[in-house]
């Protein structure tokens, strides 16, 4: 049985704590190691498979014109000047030869200059990403510095969408100090505050480096660390704060040190198995998506959570060892534990069920509303703070070229069987609506490149409808008797072509890690209800925190609280990837609380007794554990990306009601409404189903009398 096994597991790290320390900072050290000596640079490949826009970036690949671009914006530092004058104009051509000399840039531009003399850009032509590195981006970010004070120069492009790193180190501090004095407050002791906080980090730690060996099978997104902090922090704690707690429960009541961590490892440490496995199988569920790197980020993530719950019932019982009766020395507060608060809200909300149910759905329907106005796209480099050198390239180039300077479409045209359509094509874009110009093309290894220029900017609708236009109607009519294909890419066509991947594929995602996280429940509770009923509470909490999104994204209610100096689309792959995270997180409380609450109903039978000691004796922990989530995720909400604010807020809401509203309100009301039927099982899938455990009164020492405490009979 699961229990025993980890009850022995548990007991073992506990009495020999240094074996099992050691074994970890082994593997630790060789991990580091190997990932500085052998580790390969995370990727950001947006593309997948049959996407019209991958299939421009191949073609552009055959003509070596696939690499990274960054584009160098200059304007005269005197306000009366333009580049028709001599001073200026001479500095912009020493600027470009002096761009041309960067190590890695293939080709600099000739500079285009706007209409009225006052903006310049210079378009900069690197290698593909596997050749480059930011050390490229800090020379290029040199260069600009030392051009001399007859020009302003701001920088912008793929380069800096590549390898500049989101600046959420202040954030994941303040969100770890909130996390620290939390835990502070819950246990009241330095030692037992410590054991989490240094659980999470060194999981954290392990799994990060971990990132960069993993791409020898798969091509890891570089921004898989920054999510896999934000989860990787918020499960490692949580999951720590659960079985420290057990740990001091029996320490209280006489067990020794190892007796009592192998007890809390098979109780607590059992649930934060099934836990962390729900959240495992929610976020490898991406895999359904069919976008490579929304699944290497899932793998990525997936494997921070799988080695914190490792962590959590082996390294973690080792340190309780080690740690000893000192657990809960250097106390700053007397921590008296009280249930009577909870149990009479619990007592409360029984009393009142349908009025709590009804309103607490209600609640949640309102916020979820806004999710009807949800528009996906990508925030381009105007959504950026205006201390950023990409925000202040992209306002210039918009005043002097208009918006769609800054979203170049990049058509790509196979002509190696039939050379003649370059020309008519080029005047068929010309004549498109939406299209403000079209630079020269250029012809290499039978594929002709032309940088078409939208009317409108990046993320408007316009411009992905401008996108649409030229392949289903544009380059049909010029091409429907030639053997030529013609393929639009670039950034903008990427996201576009991406997002409706993934739209098109989040029913079938949504589907599919409901029904798995539902099975492993029914397996875990042996009852059809409750893993119902945990599913649909979870799409209510999730709904909501989209709709939060969409009120402070797009319609900018708060936008100022959180540093966002203009409404955006939420970013297309956010809404699945947030799903997949909050599913199984959700999954975690659920699992906390209804192992209490199955385990007194198999000890008293009475169902609704057993709510009411469910809630009591896991609303103070719960309540602790989404605090500590909450602030780690808010954290991310100072960084200056937008798409991290959406990750962190959007997490940090959903955490928040379903500690709130779900667990505290709709959970229970509906399991009072249910009653007994709550652990309703058909006969014949009881019969199918694998036992993972049952009560056992055994001895103490080899067969915990407790090991059906935390557990699923």
């Amino acid at each position: 049985m699961m229990s025993h096994a980890l009850y022995r597991l548990g007991r073992y790290a506990a009495r020999r704590p240094w074996t099992v320390i050691s074994s970890w900072l082994v593997v630790s050290v060789l991990v580091v190691a190997a990932a500085g000596l052998f580790g390969q640079k995370l990727t950001d490949s947006m593309g997948a498979p049959g996407l019209d826009s991958q299939k421009a970036g191949e073609l552009l690949a055959r003509s070596n014109d696939a690499g990274l671009t960054a584009k160098v914006v200059l304007t005269p530092a005197d306000d009366g000047a333009t580049f028709s004058d001599p001073g200026p104009r001479t500095a912009l051509s020493e600027v470009r030869a002096g761009a041309a000399e960067l190590p890695n840039v293939l080709d600099a531009s000739e500079p285009a200059i706007s209409a009225d003399g006052r903006v310049a850009v210079i378009r900069l032509q690197y290698p593909v990403q596997e050749k480059l590195g930011r050390g490229d981006l800090e020379n290029l970010k040199s260069f600009a510095a030392g051009v001399g004070p007859t020009l302003r120069v701001e920088l912008g492009g793929d380069l800096f969408f590549v390898f500049e790193a989101p600046e959420t180190g202040i954030g994941e501090g303040l969100g770890l100090l909130v996390a620290i004095v939390i835990l502070l407050v819950t246990f009241g002791s330095v030692i037992a505050m410590g054991l989490p906080i240094g659980l999470a980090l060194f999981g954290l730690g392990l799994g990060i480096s971990g990132m960069s060996l993993v791409t020898y099978l798969i091509d890891i997104p570089s921004w898989a660390p920054v999510i896999g902090s934000m989860v990787g922090l918020g499960v490692g704690i949580d999951y720590a704060l659960f079985l420290v707690t057990r740990h001091r429960e029996y320490l209280s009541s006489g067990l020794s040190v190892s007796e009592s961590a192998g007890r809390a490892v098979a109780t607590a440490g059992q649930a934060v198995v099934f836990a962390g496995g729900t959240v495992v199988i929610a976020i490898l569920g991406l895999a359904v998506a069919g976008v490579p790197f929304m699944t290497a980020g899932g793998i990525a993530v997936a494997l921070i959570v799988l080695i914190m719950v490792v962590a959590s019932i082996t390294l973690l019982p080792a340190f309780l060892g080690l740690a000893g009766s000192w657990i809960n020395r250097l106390a700053v507060r007397r921590v008296t534990v009280r249930t009577g608060g909870w149990e009479r809200w619990a007592r409360h909300v029984s009393r009142h069920a349908i009025a709590y149910l009804v309103s607490a759905v209600v609640a949640l329907l309102a916020l979820a509303a806004p999710v009807l106005a949800l528009q996906v796209g990508t925030p381009d480099e105007g959504a950026l703070p205006a201390t950023r050198t990409e925000r202040r390239a992209y306002d210039l180039v918009a005043a002097g070229f208009g918006p769609g300077f800054n979203g170049p479409l990049v058509i790509a045209v196979d002509v190696s069987a039939d050379a003649s359509v370059v020309g008519p094509l080029l005047d068929a874009v010309k004549a498109d609506k939406g299209i403000a110009g079209v630079a020269p093309p250029e012809v290499k290894a039978g594929v002709a490149t032309l940088v078409a220029f939208p009317t409108t900017g990046p993320q408007d609708d316009a411009t992905l409808e401008t996108v649409r236009r030229l392949r289903t109607d544009v380059f049909p009519s010029v091409l429907q008797n030639s053997p030529a294909s013609a393929h639009v890419g670039g950034q903008t066509a990427s996201f576009a072509d991406v997002g409706a991947k993934v739209n098109d594929r989040l029913p079938l995602f949504v589907g599919a890690v409901i029904v798995l996280s539902i099975l492993l429940l029914t397996v875990v509770f042996r009852s059809v209800v409750v893993p119902l009923k945990a599913a649909v509470m979870n799409l209510l909490s999730i709904g909501a925190s989209f709709g939060v999104m969409v009120m402070v994204f797009q319609w900018g209610w708060g936008a100022d609280l959180i540093g966002l100096e203009s409404t955006v689309p939420i970013v297309p792959f956010i809404p699945m990837f947030m799903f997949a995270i909050l599913f199984g997180l959700s999954m975690d409380y659920e699992v906390f609380l209804l192992s209490r609450v199955r385990e007194e109903y198999l000890r008293s039978g009475d169902s609704d007794g057993s709510v009411v000691h469910g809630i009591a004796t896991t609303g103070r922990l719960i309540t602790s554990a989404a605090l500590i989530m909450v602030s780690v995720f808010l954290g991310f909400v100072l960084s200056n990306d937008p798409s991290a604010k959406m990750f962190g807020l959007g997490l940090a809401v959903a955490i928040f009601i379903d500690a709130t509203i779900v667990r505290m309100l709709l959970v229970p009301a509906a399991m009072k409404l249910l009653g007994a039927a709550n652990w309703w099982l058909p006969g014949w899938l009881d019969r199918l189903l694998p036992v993972l455990d049952r009560p056992d009164e055994g001895s103490s020492e080899g067969q915990p009398e407790v090991a059906a405490v935390d557990t699923f009979a």
